[in-house]
């Protein structure tokens, strides 16, 4: 790799004029140069073209009729000329010192096809909510099993996680018929050919909006289900089998207890009967303990965030 890597930094927005102007800051003040910044406008109709005026030449401007979010970070992906490519959601935001954190390690090793940092999770206001850490490999597992397995592996989502763009696009790039997790469906392929590690620091921030959540449970449950059944053939043919079906239970599991804590109990003892029947021998118990638990209405409160 070049002692100067031209690193890209693809920033999909689509009406974000409360927040863009952040996040291009950030990514301006990173001290590693040079680089690139590609703000792809996906059919906004607020401010956000008035916003990325203002940054004339500092920007590469991408407009495009809307076409959702996978489709934005691929054109932003296509348009790279960066042997590396950053990505950054317009209402998250970049700590100092992220970009040079990660061309460091990428150029360190080779093996490696994509990275990521910690991440601080924050409210609307700034207010810090906790810390997404790495928490690495499952105890005899690879990344890619464990991936299946803890769909969040990543930290800081799309917003923390560097890439080689020409590894990014000979698997396909985001899948832009996925309406959530097109993020996670992108690591696993790319786990499946190439190495993945985390800087162990929070460099990135990453808002959560309140009431998201709630709102789009059922589509991005559809979406988890659907992007563990399509990359099944991507795991080891030992673990396509059993292990598959506990991970596949597991995510059940968790949206379960979203369910529940949004207050759709029935919805939540019908995910956990599934969870039990896919994995009786591996969930069976942990399906049981939550139902009970819902039934009791103990599961009720703040909601959670899925990955």
């Amino acid at each position: 790799m070049p002692e100067r890597t031209l690193v890209s930094v693809v920033i999909p927005a689509w009406n974000a004029e409360a927040w863009v102007g952040r996040a291009v800051e950030s990514a301006l003040a990173q001290d590693h140069e040079p680089k690139e910044i590609i703000v792809v406008d996906d059919g906004s109709t607020d401010g956000t073209a008035d916003v990325l005026a203002a940054y004339g030449r500092r920007i590469r401007l991408v407009r495009q009729t809307n076409r959702g979010l996978p489709a934005a970070r691929n054109a932003g992906l296509r348009a790279a000329r960066g042997t590396l490519v950053a990505f950054l959601d317009a209402d998250d935001r970049w700590l100092p010192g992220k970009l040079a954190a990660q061309v460091a390690l990428m150029r360190e090793r080779p093996d490696l096809g994509f990275c990521a940092t910690e991440a601080w999770l924050e409210d609307e206001a700034g207010r810090r909510l906790g810390r997404w850490r790495d928490e690495g490999r499952l105890p005899g597992r690879t990344f890619l099993e464990t991936l299946f397995a803890r769909n969040a592996a990543v930290p800081g989502s799309a917003s923390a996680v560097m890439v080689r763009r020409e590894l990014a696009l000979a698997v396909g790039g985001f899948d832009e018929t996925l309406r959530a997790h097109e993020d996670v469906d992108l690591w696993m392929r790319l786990a499946a050919v190439a190495g993945f590690a985390c800087v162990p620091e929070p460099l990135a921030a990453v808002t959560r909006r309140e009431g998201s959540v709630s709102s789009r449970l059922a589509t991005m449950k559809a979406e988890a289900r659907r992007i563990l059944r399509k990359n099944r053939r991507l795991l080891p043919p030992r673990s396509r089998g059993a292990y598959w079906r506990w991970c596949y239970a597991g995510m059940l599991a968790d949206y379960a207890k979203w369910e529940a804590r949004a207050g759709r109990s029935v919805r939540a003892l019908l995910t956990l009967a599934e969870a039990g029947l896919r994995s009786p021998l591996g969930r069976g118990r942990l399906a049981a303990g939550l139902a009970l638990e819902v039934l009791r209405g103990r599961l009720r409160g703040a909601e959670a965030v899925p990955a």
